[in-house]
């Protein structure tokens, strides 16, 4: 039986509001890990699972709540999902060991289900180059958020210590859960997909060498940030001597950029499609990141060089992920949950093991050289990605 439509779809500032919940809890703390491993007595790299880890966890999460969100629609997983985020806040405020306090912290990565969501919910309602022009307008949005999270983040670690950050958590949460209770109208029309017709269509999906190619791009852009919020506190704080606020303001660098790359993707998705945009932000993303490189290597090690080559990286990843997932989610539109769940695991998995890589390298007396060539990698296997997809276009076009 159909699920009857009781509520219209959700504004655009619900589908931000819920994406930039999500972006939140991944980065208003991270000023205040230096201090959090002192506080709890144990060594940075064990702080650092707080994002690892909870990237990790996010990775399976999207797995499972994309082909849940297909079945049973967008707005109970959403709901459900904020709900069990706040009470997993909760168990991080309570934590009075390293060890229970990342249990905690792991069950807040249930809020990922807010990041696919939206990304469903506008494949839903548009078609091809105009979905992403929509997504790029929703995460420029989004940005604003985890844009100021790390500096007030770091503000109010100086002024109350590091809960401060998880109860500004707590309290966006459940600002956002009543905001998604009152708006989120379901989009998913005919009842959903059932589990049993998503398996049966998972082959043609799974077949698609441009499906593939998207998600190869969006996660190898989106893994040179991931390892940024991996290193970039170390960074901060040991290379350049910075304070938790001072690493707050310099984190804003990813997110300035990001709202620009979001804004031309919004602009421009629909007049030179969706593969151009993705290209001209996986060049931006190489070039800058290699010159920062190269910059170090030369002995230039300051943190405008080095935030400064991080802004043009976001810029990048701004235009390359909002139509990298518009792409992956029109290879089978009936399965743009799955579609939007299983890139985004894929792109996180990847974040994981690369920001599990950034804090492991990254060791006392170290400079900022690993983390770049983490993240230059990263930026350049993106860049094939997309060259692979335009090539596979290109031979189909001649058939």
């Amino acid at each position: 039986m159909s699920r009857p439509a009781t509520r219209t779809p959700p504004h655009l500032l619900t589908l931000v509001a819920l994406s930039g919940v999500s972006a939140l809890s991944m980065n208003v703390f991270l000023p205040s890990l230096p201090g959090m491993a002192v506080d709890f007595g144990v060594d940075y790299a064990v702080m650092q699972l707080s994002v690892s880890a909870y990237i990790g966890a996010s990775a399976v999460l999207q797995l499972l709540g994309g082909p849940i969100s297909d079945r049973f629609g967008r707005r109970p997983v959403v709901i459900w999902g904020l709900v069990l985020f706040l009470l997993a806040t909760i168990g991080t405020l309570t934590a009075q060991d390293a060890g229970s306090f990342l249990a905690f912290r792991l069950a807040q990565a249930v809020i990922t289900v807010c990041m696919l969501v939206p990304r469903a919910v506008i494949r839903d309602l548009f078609d091809g180059d105009k979905a992403g022009s929509m997504l790029g307008y929703v995460t420029m949005g989004m940005a604003v958020v985890p844009m100021m999270a790390p500096v007030f983040g770091g503000v109010l670690d100086e002024l109350f210590g590091w809960r401060a950050n998880f109860t500004v958590m707590g309290l966006l949460g459940l600002a956002v859960l009543i905001l998604a209770f009152a708006d989120m109208g379901e989009t998913v029309r005919g009842g959903g997909l059932p589990l049993r017709a998503q398996i049966a269509n998972y082959p043609a999906l799974a077949r698609s060498q441009r499906f593939w190619g998207y998600c190869a791009a969006a996660t190898l852009s989106s893994g040179a940030f991931f390892a940024y919020l991996g290193g970039a506190p170390f960074v901060g704080a040991q290379v350049f001597g910075l304070t938790p606020a001072q690493v707050g303001y310099w984190f804003a660098a990813p997110s300035v950029g990001y709202v620009t790359g979001n804004f031309l993707s919004g602009r421009y998705s629909r007049i030179l499609g969706l593969n151009r945009m993705i290209l001209i932000g996986a060049v931006i993303c190489v070039i800058a990141l290699s010159a920062s490189m190269l910059a170090t290597l030369a002995g230039i090690v300051q943190p405008i060089v080095f935030f400064g080559a991080i802004a043009c990286m976001g810029l990048g990843n701004g235009m390359v992920l909002p139509n990298a997932n518009a792409g992956m989610m029109s290879v089978r539109p009936e399965l743009a949950g799955t579609a939007s769940g299983l890139g985004g695991a894929l792109a996180v998995a990847g974040g994981a093991v690369l920001s599990a890589l950034a804090g492991a390298l990254l060791q006392p007396g170290s400079g900022p050289e690993p983390l770049l060539a983490i993240m230059v990698a990263s930026a350049a296997g993106s860049l094939l990605a997309i060259m692979w997809v335009l090539r596979r276009e290109r031979q189909l076009a001649l058939i």
